[in-house]
């Protein structure tokens, strides 16, 4: 089961590849704010329609979760708009190198003191030669 979820988390993320090369030249026609509104848009008309035919009728309400919790709607544009913005500057492989760096590092110390609710997973040095590594591939694709 674990080995379907990190392969469905591996075409998420060729997902989001995909979705930085079409946002950088959209964003070159209609200005990064406009691109970014457009993807919120058509993802957030997509799940509306998903909630109507897969979202549990039972489930609590969304306004009785903690406010710390809508952080995610405040996050996601601002990883959009750097998306489009530097993608077409330094290309999707660099932009998405430096994505992954950027989240590994911040997950690493998430997990290692347990925070936003998750469970602690210690920084082991397995987890650190990790982020070596991927530090290692930022360089490497830095400088070609």
């Amino acid at each position: 089961m674990q080995l379907l979820l990190v392969l469905l988390t591996v075409a998420g993320g060729m997902g989001l590849s995909i979705e930085a090369g079409l946002l950088g030249p959209l964003g070159a026609e209609v200005g990064h704010l406009w691109a970014t509104l457009s993807i919120f848009g058509v993802g957030a008309a997509l799940t509306f329609l998903l909630m109507l035919f897969f979202s549990p009728r039972n489930s609590p309400s969304f306004f009785t979760q903690p406010s710390w919790l809508l952080l995610g709607g405040v996050l996601g544009p601002g990883y959009v708009v750097i998306l489009t913005i530097v993608t077409p500057y330094i290309g999707v492989a660099l932009t998405m190198i430096g994505i992954l760096a950027g989240q590994i590092f911040k997950s690493l110390i998430i997990d290692h003191f347990g925070l936003l609710g998750m469970p602690h997973r210690k920084a082991d040095s397995k987890r650190m030669i990790a982020l070596v590594l991927i530090l290692v591939a930022l360089a490497l694709v830095s400088y070609n």
